[in-house]
């Protein structure tokens, strides 16, 4: 997957970030695409709460709920007043954000979902509140406030659903350190962060650190865990010469490296851009479903003016002509289609993305339903990126063998000695013999 990422990015344009400011500032980025989301996901969840909690009132109040339901209920001083008071607050505090978001489309003269919406609404709330002043009797008060909260539901579970999936990108971000070591032209090591490095700057690399950028060893010797980007559990040897990529993490030995490239050019910035664009992107299930939302509007509307031609050649003109024409436009607002293409996609690419695979397109995803087979290039990348004892073989006995070569390499950051302790452990064995100048 690492190559097929990175090979995609070397070929990508970089005019087109020349307005990034260098080395990308991974951390930013990821903190700000997350608190974007977590910022729109908590306001549609408080909103559809409260939304929610008001709306109880206005249908136990309903007319047309108490008519359906058989029940009175409690009446007393201004319970008259209940639907259509709390019924206009929640349009102002639950259905001003779908106005808001239907303004975009209104002004690129492209309808979809949130005009849909909006003109259900909106027509909702102005007729119910012209019937309520003119006492006509009916009002869509209850309508107006469940297709709110539903709506709001809606759209808060899809925001909570691209949060999580854009945690890989907060993940990815994460394996970037914060600093570097610089090497100066006097030979000298000055500790800098990792955001202000340039190409050409020389870096030292010590034991167990992260690479701060993308680069080419130009001095030293050392195993490199590139595990998190490419899925290779075993530790890929550098030399002179050799790349390294950033947010890998360097081994036993020491390395001093060339930057080559840092911000929107790094390996790992690339591979953040296309989990960005894969999030973004629409699949032909969501495009068919803002065409149906666009067709659905302008049926909508033909729709009311046929209501509205027959009912006044029927009656002539009244209340009940209006009525009709509302509810048309009301029930034409599809409340599944709002909730179900959103959330099947956002809900997709989340699982994915949980579970370590970055969808470049989601076209792709839609098409992977058809896969019948699946063939990977190599075996590393099926691994879980880590080193595990499969087996062992000693001259005496085993727990006694495995108990002295854990005691050895408990204190060892090394992957392979990891994998050794972490078998002791997985074998019962708990009391490993006190170990006396270690060293690594």
């Amino acid at each position: 997957m690492y190559d097929h990422l990175t090979n995609a990015n070397t070929a990508h344009d970089h005019s087109e970030h020349a307005h990034h400011t260098n080395h990308g500032n991974h951390h930013d980025h990821g903190h700000s695409h997350h608190t974007d989301h977590s910022g729109h996901e908590n306001m549609f969840r408080k909103r559809f709460w409260i939304s929610l909690l008001l709306s109880i009132p206005v249908i136990v109040y309903s007319p047309m709920i108490q008519q359906w339901l058989r029940y009175q209920a409690p009446s007393f001083l201004g319970s008259d007043w209940i639907t259509p008071v709390i019924g206009i607050a929640i349009f102002i505090y639950g259905g001003i954000p779908f106005l808001q978001m239907a303004q975009g489309e209104l002004r690129g003269r492209q309808p979809g979902m949130m005009m849909l919406i909006s003109m259900a609404i909106t027509v909702a709330f102005v007729y119910s509140v012209i019937a309520w002043l003119a006492n006509w009797g009916e009002t869509f008060f209850w309508e107006l406030v469940t297709l709110i909260d539903v709506m709001l539901l809606g759209h808060w579970i899809e925001m909570r659903s691209v949060r999580q999936a854009s945690g890989a990108l907060d993940a990815l971000a994460s394996l970037m350190p914060d600093q570097a070591e610089r090497v100066t032209v006097a030979n000298e090591i000055e500790i800098v962060s990792a955001n202000s490095l340039v190409k050409d700057d020389i870096v030292l690399v010590r034991p167990g650190a992260s690479i701060p950028a993308d680069g080419i060893v130009i001095d030293g010797q050392s195993n490199v865990n590139e595990a998190m980007l490419t899925g290779e559990s075993k530790p890929v040897t550098k030399t002179t010469g050799s790349s390294v990529i950033a947010g890998t993490v360097n081994g036993d030995g020491s390395l001093r490296v060339q930057v080559a490239a840092v911000g929107e050019e790094s390996a790992l910035s690339g591979i953040m851009r296309l989990v960005s664009e894969a999030q973004a992107s629409k699949s032909n299930t969501q495009v068919l479903a803002d065409r149906a939302a666009a067709l659905l509007f302008y049926v909508a509307l033909g729709a009311a003016a046929l209501t509205a031609i027959a009912w006044f050649i029927a009656v002539q003109f009244d209340i009940e002509v209006i009525r009709r024409v509302v509810a048309v436009l009301v029930i034409a607002c599809p409340h599944a289609l709002g909730l179900a293409v959103p959330l099947v996609v956002s809900i997709t690419t989340s699982l994915s993305a949980r579970n370590g695979i970055l969808i470049r397109n989601r076209l792709a995803l839609e098409t992977a339903r058809n896969l019948g087979a699946v063939v990977f290039d190599k075996t590393g990348t099926l691994t879980i990126g880590e080193q595990q004892v499969t087996a062992m073989v000693s001259s005496f006995a085993d727990v006694d063998a495995l108990r002295l070569a854990a005691a050895v390499e408990h204190d060892s950051e090394h992957m392979v000695a990891k994998a050794i302790v972490n078998y002791s452990r997985q074998q019962g064995i708990a009391d490993l013999p006190p170990v006396q100048n270690f060293t690594a």
